[in-house]
């Protein structure tokens, strides 16, 4: 059984690191992308305002389940403000989630459009949009500190699904407890880690267009990864 707090001190400190995540300038290349980005917009979303700052977590403050991303897309939550939300990745995610009972919709728009998380939180490990999609490893490391914190802010997660190798091995590193299994956990799609008597591990391809499009990932295998979900948490 899982004990759920009624204790309101975590979620207003939940509330109170998003604003702090959303206020923050550490890293001078993103920040100059995100905004640079945010101002000359695409020709599809010219007449939009850009959120143009960190992208905060969200989702069910007292969710089991764990989902974490690697950042915010240039045009999709860098633009929305919520994420994996106004980008194709964003839609392969929410409709698997949707099916699983974890999403109220299947279809993410922008951050004002009803969409509801249930027993889930999504989390991304670097908070801003980076050049090409790809964070440095410095700007990895100032921003994991985040996670840290949000880990210890959500007690009863119960499961962690990491899409992507860099989000999976970032995780790692942050995880405050000594891990339970006899050799490192290792990436692979579906691979399954018992890494604390409270967590488990579950590794998944990120839904990213190089994934979707070559069919390396399909929506039938990530149904499976947020079925498995389900199975742990009940």
């Amino acid at each position: 059984m899982v004990f759920v707090s009624t204790d309101q001190d975590p979620i207003k400190k939940l509330v109170a690191l998003q604003s702090q995540i959303i206020a923050c300038t550490a890293c001078p290349r993103l920040v100059a992308w995100r905004e640079q980005v945010a101002e000359e917009k695409v020709k599809r979303h010219q007449d939009e305002t850009y959120w143009g700052k960190p992208v905060p977590s969200f989702g069910d403050p007292n969710a089991r389940l764990l989902i974490i991303g690697l950042a915010p897309a240039a045009h999709g939550a860098n633009r929305t403000g919520r994420l994996f939300t106004g980008d194709r990745s964003g839609d392969w995610l929410f409709r698997a989630l949707y099916r699983a009972g974890y999403s109220n919709q299947e279809t993410p728009v922008h951050r004002e459009d009803g969409l509801v998380l249930t027993d889930s939180y999504i989390v991304p490990i670097v908070r801003c949009a980076p050049p090409a999609n790809k964070p440095t490893t410095a700007e990895i490391h100032q921003c994991s500190g985040y996670l840290a914190d949000e880990l210890k802010l959500l007690p009863n997660i119960q499961v962690v699904v990491a899409l992507g190798s860099i989000a999976f091995n970032t995780f790692l590193k942050v995880y405050p407890h000594p891990l339970s299994v006899k050799n490192k956990p290792k990436f692979a799609h579906g691979a399954e880690y018992s890494i604390s008597p409270q967590h488990t591990l579950i590794a998944s391809y990120h839904p990213s267009q190089q994934s979707t499009f070559t069919g390396r990932l399909t929506e039938a295998m990530l149904d499976h990864i947020f079925e498995r979900a389900k199975v742990l948490t009940r």
